[in-house]
């Protein structure tokens, strides 16, 4: 391990040098990233201002007697999860693919199957160094007499409009070896959903503890929840099971009630086929698989691709020569009370129909503090519904309208839900900013931003500025 005086020095070289850039970049001309890779999905107008080179900000320093570690903003779960698990450590909450960067989970939104009980990525943030849209590094923190928590707390969900995270210091949490799975099949979403939250409270399932949890939608009928326990070793008379070839995880869930990962594999159990979506790019068809490199089964490849089909819109114009429907994309992960989980799966089945979904139920870790622009009751229990796909529409229909989407929000606003912003928007400004922070992200933004060298939250989310 680099010696942490060796890491502190390393970063206050990169933050000198980061400065320089931007005062480089002329007074009054907007500040971006200039970023080689993402996981948004909404699209993005072109910009032709220079962007900050922050790729340097990549890496980790462990401190396994305080269960903590110092991270740079733009270090991947994947490197961060290599860095600790040595120590038999991990974060509180590992976002499910290998490429999403802290930074990036903290000022958007992180969730994963430990959320029930360790709530989000930027709930385990102990202090940030953030660089502001005015040129400031400032470190923040939530502490009482730190007089720059209102950013501390008005990061998250911000999406790089308030400013970008640096460095992070983060808790972490022991971990064990391996992970034992159940998969527990329910008939109907009610059941399901009764199930979810009577385990979320126990944190039990048949008297075993319950480290993990999420689910898998199938379809109305056919709907799973897998519970997952870390353990030192494999029960008697299994080996841990291998998703990173071959196999296919979520194929397993329907197969199995029983099963084993290491703790690693666990960790990017969704990553290799992209949850279910690899499907679309043929990886999961045997003869396909077979040959397609081992190294390349993973998310950030297949988003490579569709980036390209979304730049020509390739699909689409394949339909419309053949005399096919056009399809809307509709890539989301939204949030509603547990209590009203079946009441939007009815809905979903009945008027989207995209199959598989992926449900995962979380919870404010502190019920004492707010976080203003993605604001939950911290006594309610949630449960994040993803789903990522497209939906054929009926002739004459514009996929840019976003006749599905514009739905999906409608309903999830009635049921008190929300909806993460990493992915297409189509909210008009006053139901967006009563929603997301609206008169307190404009104070943020007079505090931090005040000549607004930062594109806005509404301006980068819906207008795609």
């Amino acid at each position: 391990m680099v010696p942490e005086a060796d890491w502190q020095a390393r970063y206050r070289m990169l933050r000198e040098a980061l400065l320089e850039q931007y005062r480089s970049i002329p007074v009054g001309s907007p500040i971006r990233l200039a970023k080689r890779t993402s996981n948004l999905f909404r699209p993005r107008s072109e910009v032709s201002a220079p962007g900050l080179d922050v790729a340097a900000f990549d890496g980790v320093h462990v401190d396994p007697e305080t269960r903590t570690a110092g991270v740079l903003g733009m270090t991947t779960y994947e490197h961060l999860v290599d860095a600790t698990l040595p120590y038999g450590l991990m974060p509180m909450c590992v976002p499910q693919l290998r490429t999403i960067t802290l930074g990036g989970a903290v000022t958007g939104l992180g969730i994963e199957s430990a959320s029930f009980r360790n709530g989000t990525p930027h709930e385990s943030v102990l202090e940030m160094d953030i660089l502001t849209g005015a040129g400031e590094i400032l470190t923040v923190s939530g502490a009482p007499d730190d007089p720059r928590r209102d950013l501390f707390y008005g990061f998250p969900n911000s999406y790089g409009s308030l400013g970008y995270a640096l460095r992070l210091r983060i808790e972490l949490e022991p971990t064990r070896p391996y992970v034992l799975l159940r998969h527990v099949r329910f008939n109907t979403a009610a059941t399901m959903t009764a199930a979810l939250t009577q385990i979320a409270a126990s944190r039990e399932y048949e008297g075993r503890r319950v480290d993990f949890l999420d689910g898998t939608v199938f379809a109305a009928d056919e709907q799973y929840l897998t519970v997952g326990t870390m353990v030192d070793q494999p029960p008697p008379g299994m080996s841990p099971s291998d998703y990173t070839g071959m196999g296919i995880y979520y194929r397993s869930i329907q197969q199995r009630t029983l099963d084993v990962l290491t703790i690693h594999d666990y960790l990017w159990r969704w990553d290799t086929d992209w949850f279910w979506c690899s499907r679309a790019f043929g990886a999961q068809k045997p003869a396909v698989r077979r040959f397609w490199p081992k190294s390349k089964l993973r998310s950030d490849v297949y988003w490579k691709l569709v980036a390209i089909e979304r730049r020509h819109d390739l699909s689409n114009r394949v339909a419309a020569r053949r005399g096919r429907p056009v399809r809307e994309a509709v890539v989301q992960d939204i949030e509603v009370p547990a209590d009203r989980l079946a009441e939007f799966l009815d809905f979903f089945h009945a008027e989207v129909g995209i199959e598989p979904v992926w449900v995962c139920p979380l919870k404010q870790r502190d019920p004492s503090v707010r976080w203003p622009l993605y604001e939950f009751d911290p006594d309610v229990l949630y449960v994040n519904v993803g789903f990522w796909s497209t939906v054929a529409l009926p002739e004459g229909v514009d996929p840019a309208e976003g006749r599905v989407n514009r739905r999906i929000e409608e309903v999830v606003t009635k049921l008190d839900g929300r909806k993460s912003l990493y992915s297409t928007a189509f909210y008009d400004r006053d139901t967006f900013w009563s929603i997301y922070g609206g008169d307190e992200y404009a104070q943020l933004k007079q505090s931090y931003d005040p000549e607004e060298r930062l594109r806005d939250l509404y301006a980068k989310v819906v207008e795609r500025q």
